[in-house]
């Protein structure tokens, strides 16, 4: 059931609408992400400088990138390289590339309808705004949300949570408690009482995975050359995979299909971060998720790959693969930090998830139900820990594709208007005779 619900909801229909978002949009903005880089890396880099009323836009980076840097940087690129191969990495990046202009334009566009009010928050606040189907669009992803918000935001991070605890030589139970209760007050507080956490455990869990990562590679940098060669080898093979199908097929759905879940480009819920950062353009917000899935996709999950095909433990899988280039490099260390990043990416994503399936329950309920959800947030962090993995990833990708649908067709039609209020603000930077192009 679960299975079948998971094809219908997030098999390759939904895939390709989101990589054709992200590459309408590359397209008619004549490649902006790429065009603005030094712009959106400047606002994204010195964002920490930068003070307002309330929540600030460092703090919505960080609980955006709490969201988004889960266990899909680690467990999730081991799958995908135990699934398609060393060429996952190459498109899970390429399809990253097309993303960073889908979560442009899911900012950009929640920033500028605020200003016109309405019940919604986030990603709902333009949803809601796409025609005469906005309202059912952002029920429907109104409900999307808040499921998956229990499901991939919560207990499937937790049950990684879980299986890192007992690395650790902690009792998983104990800490499931523990966290369970924490989500409890962060779902009741929301993101005021989230960012508080995500300011401080996002740089610091970052630079550790990145500086655990970048010594693996150095001290395995002889096999560098062969990985990268590997990965576009393995990209364009047309030898048969598994199943028979070909390399680059397989290659192509799952590194798509990984990075769409690690990044969450198509999603809309970068877009809950910044509902409450105040007196910045939309345009800076939009930098903003351009930087979080650079950060989180083409540096972080790339980095990730490298040092599992720089050092590949013959018949691993899953998170042990991960695991091992770390533990040859930096002995029992290394596994130990490994672990500890785990537990860290995880509880990070449960909180800022927590906040955004908040957000979709009052939407659909007018305000209420803080306290059940709340309990709710707590019981799912709980179960995440005792239920089977397939079972979780399986419902998870479900409710992921209940938010993806609305939240598309919503970008395709605010496209027009979206593109004509970018095109205002910037300066073209060639000519075009194409109406809408930037």
């Amino acid at each position: 059931m679960a299975e079948a619900l998971r094809r219908l909801l997030w098999g390759w229909p939904t895939l390709a609408l989101i990589l054709a978002a992200g590459a309408y949009f590359s397209y008619e903005t004549c490649f902006f992400q790429v065009r603005k880089t030094a712009c959106w890396l400047k606002a994204a880099l010195g964002s920490r400088k930068q003070k307002g009323k309330g929540i600030s836009q460092f703090q919505a980076l960080t609980a955006a990138l709490a969201g988004s840097i889960g266990t899909g940087n680690i467990v999730g690129v081991a799958a995908a390289v135990t699934v398609g191969g060393p060429g996952a990495l190459f498109w899970m990046c390429a399809s990253s590339l097309l993303g960073m202009m889908t979560v442009f334009m899911e900012n950009y566009l929640c920033a500028h309808f605020k200003k016109a009010g309405g019940r919604g928050t986030g990603a709902l606040r333009y949803i809601e705004k796409a025609g005469r189907w906005g309202g059912a669009l952002a029920l429907i992803y109104a409900a999307g949300c808040c499921l998956s918000s229990l499901g991939m935001g919560n207990m499937v991070q937790m049950h990684a949570f879980s299986a890192a605890c007992r690395d650790l030589g902690a009792p998983p139970w104990a800490l499931g408690l523990l966290a369970g209760g924490v989500l409890f007050f962060v779902a009741w507080g929301g993101l005021g009482f989230a960012v508080k956490i995500t300011e401080k455990l996002v740089p610091a869990m970052t630079l550790l995975f990145m500086g655990c990562s970048l010594f693996v590679l150095w001290v395995f940098r002889e096999n560098l050359p062969g990985a990268l060669y590997s990965i576009w080898e393995s990209a364009f093979s047309l030898r048969a995979g598994a199943g028979g199908t070909a390399g680059m097929v397989l290659a192509m759905q799952t590194g798509v299909s990984r990075g769409v879940f690690t990044n969450e480009a198509g999603l809309g819920s970068s877009a809950f971060a910044y509902e409450e950062v105040e007196n910045r353009a939309p345009v800076q917000l939009g930098y903003m998720g351009i930087f979080q899935v650079f950060l989180d996709t083409l540096v972080m999950c790339m980095v990730t790959g490298l040092c599992i095909l720089c050092c590949q433990g013959e018949g691993l899988s899953g998170a042990q693969l991960t695991f091992y280039p770390y533990q040859q490099a930096m002995g029992i260390w290394g596994r130990w930090a490994v672990s500890l990043c785990t537990v860290l990416f995880a509880f990070a994503t449960a909180v800022a998830w927590c906040c955004y399936g908040r957000s979709g329950l009052f939407y659909l309920t007018g305000g209420r139900g803080r306290t059940a959800f709340a309990a709710a947030s707590a019981l799912a962090a709980v179960l995440g820990c005792l239920l089977p993995l397939d079972v979780l990833f399986q419902l998870g990708d479900a409710f992921n594709g209940l938010m993806a649908i609305p939240n598309i067709a919503a970008l395709f039609l605010l496209a027009p208007r979206a593109l004509g209020l970018l095109a205002g603000e910037e300066q073209p930077t060639r000519p075009s005779k194409k109406r809408g192009h930037i």
